[in-house]
């Protein structure tokens, strides 16, 4: 695939129905079940200034063809801000186009931007073809990440 330019900007309300095939690819891909509950959640908290979570989006020629989802968060450790890449996706047919590096690359400066001290993230062990991105980005940590499920 020759490499075209990409733009990355602020998801926006004309992008739902791109945003949404595009997440419910990036739910899929990680073996989430489909959830139309959830693709509505997310699309509304992405636009609510009372919650953390916010979007972009990549687009080329015009055409959305991928997504990031970040939010800010507090390293008491440091006392700094830093920003948090909860999710990155590219639509299949625009892989190995610079679309992931395009979305990483911004948040990094939008994370210089607002005096931010690092841009975290995870991936899946098994996500090779992400992780040759991230390598080439960023330095994995040593840390080891764990879930608790709250008892109901």
């Amino acid at each position: 695939m020759t490499e075209q330019a990409i733009a990355v900007r602020d998801v926006s309300p004309g992008d739902l129905r791109r945003w949404a095939e595009l997440y419910r690819g990036y739910r899929e891909f990680y073996r989430l079940p489909p959830d139309e509950q959830v693709v509505e959640r997310v699309w509304t908290w992405l636009h609510d200034d009372e919650v953390e979570v916010r979007g972009l989006v990549a687009e080329r020629e015009g055409e959305v063809v991928g997504l990031a989802h970040w939010r800010r968060f507090h390293r008491p450790s440091s006392g700094t801000v830093g920003l948090y890449l909860d999710d990155l996706f590219t639509d299949p047919a625009a892989r190995g186009a610079g679309v992931g590096r395009a979305l990483v690359t911004a948040l990094a400066s939008r994370a210089a931007s607002e005096g931010c001290s690092v841009v975290r993230w995870i991936t899946a062990e098994d996500n090779a073809a992400a992780r040759r991105l991230y390598d080439g980005v960023a330095r994995a940590t040593p840390w080891v990440t764990y879930d608790l499920s709250p008892e109901r």
